[in-house]
């Protein structure tokens, strides 16, 4: 078995075999990729039914600093404090993204003696679902950009063309670019660009798929672009869904994992939540839901961006159910949000924590509107001090709202029992059903005023010329029925990066609104919000390496 050193103890893997065994899953229903990882084959979902009392857990987060606050830690830890209290536990977490690897964050498989394995695997490649988008996603470019060449049958304006390439890298030089060039035997130049594959509404469409008809039907109605005549065009005129489809079979199988102590895990999907629906794949979800009682799942960013879309998209499409919140929280984060400078953060300063609590207790009663509990679960860095710790946790009571710290960093499910047995208590006296925040039947600045006043706190919403000609061309084309997926910084509550804290009086502004008619939202794009991120001047990627024999280092 494979041996890895995390907080100065062996990590022993188990055969993933063994891990499917633990939730009634044998071999025939699996397609191996070596000894510790596996697809599970679609039939042995559909085999199945999902399990009448399960009970499904969402991680979300305070907005967070820009290192993050442990969320993915936090949800594995919580997986395996759950197993430790006796119960039928499995996570459903997404897979990594190379940008965020090689970038400023680096890894994504949580920390310390709460991890997914094989980690180095799952953060570069892991069974190749990322690749398998990318080719996707760029074939639909390809033949778009073929069909324009050889004589244009479907009249597409060349202007008008909205699908961009894609690439799972942090690039800043590709955002816009001009392909076409070098006379008419290259194509007809156009302006185009990158985004980075997390944002691909491929991407978003696989994570919202439980079929291949399903996953084929909404690549067929994914716009594209538009004709001289203004008439839109989408891929099922290009002809290309069933290529597209056989490109993604092996992508649709959900992944199984295991995590520190041993948990079953499924590692399936990766959209981001600042430019997307921010969560793992409905089917890998679904998969969960049938093989254990309890399911942690993880929304990315603080609750304002992935857990609203989880309750406001994914869920409905999904036919999920949260019953908790598990609402991430860093003394860190508390002082960062009262003002503290980074570099004074790791200072004992229990006063700037408590000041810091309008950020995190806004996020608690946005809870509240979509009528499931929240538990905030304090995650302990190790600059933390007891008298902050006491100070948070003394001020969350003081108003109303229930909190756990957890030391799951450092001590795996061990130190998060008392978060794991009061999150079963709070669903145990849950109502049952949670309530979307709007009717997707709203005008489409109902619903966004909706999200942007109710979850942000804006007074208002200033939509630039450009999202107006948007909201006429949704009007007209008959996308106005779909719900909104707002592209938004995750750094504040606001569209502005630098408004920490509770912003108040602040103007929400929408520069443009993108049609994602496959995946079956609208992206309302925010503030200066980017779809494809750049490298820092010291990315993740200086420090990574691997050795003679194999040994990665430096990921996370």
């Amino acid at each position: 078995m494979p041996k890895s050193k995390t907080l100065s103890r062996e990590i022993h893997l188990k055969p993933i075999v063994d891990i499917a065994a633990l939730v009634g899953l044998g071999e025939d229903d699996l397609e191996l990729y070596g000894r510790y990882k596996a697809k599970v084959r679609l039939e042995a979902i559909q085999k199945r039914e999902r399990r009448k009392n399960s009970a499904l857990i969402l991680v979300s987060a305070m907005t967070p600093t820009p290192a993050g606050e442990g969320k993915t830690t936090v949800s594995i830890g919580l997986a395996q404090a759950l197993a430790r209290i006796g119960k039928s536990v499995m996570a459903a977490l997404r897979e990594p993204s190379l940008g965020p690897v090689f970038g400023l964050k680096g890894g994504a498989t949580g920390g310390g003696l709460s991890r997914v394995h094989p980690a180095d695997d799952i953060n570069l490649h892991f069974t190749n679902d990322f690749p398998a988008v990318e080719s996707a996603h760029n074939l639909l470019s390809a033949v778009l950009d073929n069909s324009v060449f050889h004589g244009n049958p479907l009249n597409i304006d060349p202007r008008k063309v909205t699908w961009r390439r894609v690439l799972d890298m942090n690039d800043r030089s590709l955002r816009d670019i001009v392909i076409g060039l070098g006379g008419t035997a290259n194509g007809v130049p156009r302006e185009t660009g990158f985004d980075i594959v997390p944002s691909s509404e491929i991407m978003a469409i696989l994570c919202l798929s439980r079929s291949y008809e399903e996953l084929k039907e909404k690549i067929r109605r994914t716009l594209v672009g538009f004709t001289y005549d203004d008439r839109p065009v989408v891929a099922g005129d290009l002809r290309v869904e069933g290529a597209m489809a056989a490109l993604l079979k092996y992508a649709l199988w959900p992944n199984l994992a295991q995590t520190t102590e041993g948990v079953p895990a499924v590692i399936h999907g990766g959209p981001f939540a600042n430019i997307a629906q921010g969560t793992n794949s409905i089917i890998g979800t679904d998969l969960a839901l049938r093989l254990a009682d309890y399911v942690v799942t993880e929304a990315g960013f603080g609750f304002d961006l992935g857990a609203e879309k989880y309750f406001d998209i994914v869920a409905p499409y999904g036919g999920l159910n949260p019953r908790i919140v598990v609402l991430v929280a860093t003394v860190r984060a508390l002082k960062y949000h009262a003002g503290i400078l980074r570099e004074a953060l790791e200072r004992p300063n229990p006063r700037a924590a408590v000041l810091g609590m309008a950020n995190l207790r806004k996020h608690y009663e946005n809870i509240d509107k979509f009528q499931v509990p929240c538990i905030i679960a304090l995650n302990r860095f190790p600059s933390d001090s007891e008298e902050e710790i006491r100070a948070v946790v003394k001020a969350a009571e003081d108003q109303g709202m229930n909190i756990a710290p957890v030391d799951i960093f450092r001590l795996g499910g061990a130190g998060g029992v008392d978060l794991a047995g009061k999150t079963v208590e709070l669903i145990a006296r849950a109502p049952g059903k949670f309530k979307p925040l709007y009717d997707w039947k709203l005008p489409v600045e109902d619903k966004i005023f909706k999200v942007a006043s109710e979850i942000y706190g804006a007074v208002s919403i200033d939509y630039r010329p450009q999202a107006r000609r948007h909201l006429d061309l949704i009007r007209k084309t008959g996308y106005d029925k779909l719900p909104v997926c707002i592209a938004k910084t995750q750094q504040s509550l606001s569209d502005n990066p630098g408004l920490l804290g509770l912003p108040s009086d602040f103007i929400v502004t929408v520069r443009e609104i993108k049609i994602a008619s496959g995946a079956g939202f609208l992206i309302p794009i925010t503030g200066e919000i980017l779809r494809m991120p750049g490298l820092s001047r010291t990315p993740a990627a200086l420090n990574i390496d691997i050795d003679d024999a194999g040994r990665i280092t430096g990921i996370g």
